[in-house]
């Protein structure tokens, strides 16, 4: 049986490439762990309208701003967090502004839209306008 060998100095070269690239991405920076959008949002289609659910925990609703355009929302605050910052030894939740805009598939009617917040939680009801949804045709 003939085995073949790998060239020693090409799997050097491939390690200081990933190294690279990490470094590139920021993988190793100041970032958290759960970093990605914030606030994490969950829409769901109901019948002729949408619920979106956004989980804000720690921020108060006055920290809130909700804005309706088209099919757009937008959700933007700030959320506070009043360490000393000798004490910190690990930080991994996240605080500062934060600015989110969704797009939905159809026009929405910004008039109709119902917010609710309770435990961190918003929950935007969001009605379709008028003229997105179905009618029926009748045939003569």
């Amino acid at each position: 049986m003939i085995g073949s060998f790998r060239d020693p100095f090409e799997e050097l070269f491939a390690i200081q490439r990933a190294l690279d690239a990490s470094r590139a991405s920021d993988w190793l920076g100041g970032r958290t762990t759960g970093m990605g959008s914030f606030p994490p949002i969950n829409i769901f289609q109901q019948g002729h309208e949408f619920l979106a659910i956004i989980e804000l925990p720690g921020i108060d609703k006055k920290d809130l701003e909700i804005q309706a355009k088209e099919n757009t929302i937008r959700i933007s605050g700030k959320k506070v967090v009043n360490y000393p910052e000798s004490s910190v030894h690990r930080r991994e939740r996240v605080f500062g502004e934060f600015d989110r805009t969704l797009s939905l598939p159809v026009q929405i009617d910004p008039d109709g839209i119902k917010a609710e917040y309770r435990d961190g939680v918003l929950a935007l009801f969001l009605p379709r306008s008028e003229r997105e949804k179905p009618r029926t045709i009748e045939i003569s």
